[in-house]
């Protein structure tokens, strides 16, 4: 059964994308969704206050990518109701193919817009630690959420798309590691997405507080190959004093979406976040990764690759902004581009006034696999203070032909040699997801998507 919040059209008429920022959604509109899922009832206020701000914000404004012709505000329907899951042997195999079997007791799935299956370890919840859907975390770990949620790290009111995302989130998880707790295993979160009218507005918060240490991956699956929906996905990454967040993610959604995915980090003294993104969507794509080491002697390492195909639009901005003593960052970026696709490479180190012996490096590398295929990377240094270190690398250029006779010499075939000079190429990112069945997925989708 599919719920439509959106407003009605004639019998008849068919559903059209539109360039236009109107919104499709209420203010009742959006309390009546929030009461409907039964969150906490300071989340209706926060959803119309947000979709207040939505009404009069400017886009953002991507460097080097127009997106005034994209839809991010139109939908076909805001929420569909999808079947849950009892195990874990019921899930699409394609989702099943991504857990290691009977060792992930850490897990939970969300079908379309529907928290389908939740299992945490007797030996976690006795820790205190949580796993759960947003909708669940509004009421039960209430003052947690008001917390964290959008206040200091993605903003509501940064432009139109964080606030629409605020007053349309239908989904996401709740990580929260008490202090002192170090989980061993994966914790591990599933987004299918098998129903093309169904957009993902999903809010992920992870919180580990002080001296403590997880590894969170999640997974965005789109089973179908066309969908008409929108994806706007906001993660936001808090580790305290002395924590550890290892934030391993693979999206892989459809052609048809348009799809803005903001992920955020903020860190405190001696902390560090790292990530590794396999960003594999074939929709156009807007992605910001952006993290703040505030604590002094914090650290982030940040590794995503990308593979682009067909006429796709992508544009990514890694950005670690440097505002604490001795803090410590590498931004290494991988991207593919195949048949006339293009996407953007920002990549910034910003040392903030007052961040002395600061450390930012980054790298941003692109493969051309076609005469049309376009990227661009731009390594950026934003430097306000003078006792520190930086240094960028970029390169974009097409399989080197020298590597290609090497291995055609050894009696391998042009597409076979191809085939593993990109893998090689993409290894430094695929290698670091601590998931085996994840790795496997994204060395899949990069085949699929380069064969």
């Amino acid at each position: 059964m599919t719920r439509r919040l959106d407003k009605k059209h004639k019998k008849g008429d068919d559903f059209k994308m539109t360039v236009e920022t109107t919104l499709a959604l209420t203010e009742q509109d959006v309390r009546s969704y929030s009461a409907n899922v039964e969150e906490a009832a300071w989340m209706a206020d926060f959803r119309a206050n947000a979709l207040a701000k939505a009404e009069v914000l400017a886009m953002p404004k991507p460097d080097k990518t127009k997106i005034t012709n994209w839809n991010f505000t139109q939908f076909p329907s805001h929420t569909v109701e999808s079947s849950i899951f009892a195990t874990l042997e019921e899930l699409p195999s394609e989702a099943k193919a991504l857990i290691d079997g009977e060792q992930q007791q850490n897990i939970y799935v969300q079908h379309n817009n529907t928290p389908a299956f939740t299992s945490l370890s007797e030996d976690l919840k006795s820790q205190g630690v949580i796993l759960t859907d947003i909708f669940t975390a509004t009421r039960e770990h209430s003052d947690l959420m008001q917390k964290y949620l959008m206040t200091d790290g993605v903003k509501v009111d940064e432009h139109k798309l964080t606030a629409l995302h605020a007053a349309l989130i239908n989904g996401g998880a709740f990580v929260y590691v008490p202090k002192n707790v170090v989980i061993e295993d994966p914790l591990q979160v599933l987004f299918i997405h098998d129903n093309e009218k169904a957009s993902l507005f999903n809010h992920v918060l992870v919180v580990a507080e002080a001296n403590s240490s997880v590894t969170y991956v999640e997974n965005y699956l789109s089973t179908m190959e066309h969908a008409e929906g929108q994806a706007n996905i906001v993660s936001e990454v808090f580790a305290m004093d002395n924590a550890k967040v290892v934030y391993g993610a693979v999206d892989v959604l459809a052609e048809g979406l348009t799809t803005y995915v903001n992920r955020r980090g903020i860190t405190g003294r001696d902390a560090r976040i790292e990530w590794a993104l396999g960003l594999m969507n074939d929709s156009n794509t807007i992605s910001e990764n952006i993290t703040h080491l505030v604590g002094n002697g914090s650290s982030s390492d940040m590794k995503s690759v990308v593979v682009g195909r067909g006429s796709q639009k992508q544009n990514f901005t890694s950005e670690i902004v440097h505002w604490g003593l001795d803090t410590d960052a590498f931004i290494l970026k991988h991207g593919v581009m195949k048949e006339s696709s293009t996407a953007i490479f920002n990549g910034i180190g910003r040392i903030a006034k007052g961040a002395t012996r600061a450390n930012a490096v980054q790298e941003s590398r692109m493969l051309m696999l076609s005469e049309r295929g376009r990227g661009d990377a731009n390594p950026i240094l934003l430097i306000d203070e003078d006792d520190v270190t930086a240094g960028h690398a970029a390169s974009v250029g097409r399989v080197d032909p020298l590597q290609m006779f090497y291995l055609m010499s050894r009696g391998i075939s042009k597409e076979e040699a191809e085939r593993l000079i990109i893998h090689g190429f993409l290894a430094p990112v695929v290698s670091k997801l601590p998931i085996e069945g994840v790795r496997k997925q994204l060395t899949e989708v990069i085949e699929r998507k380069v064969r």
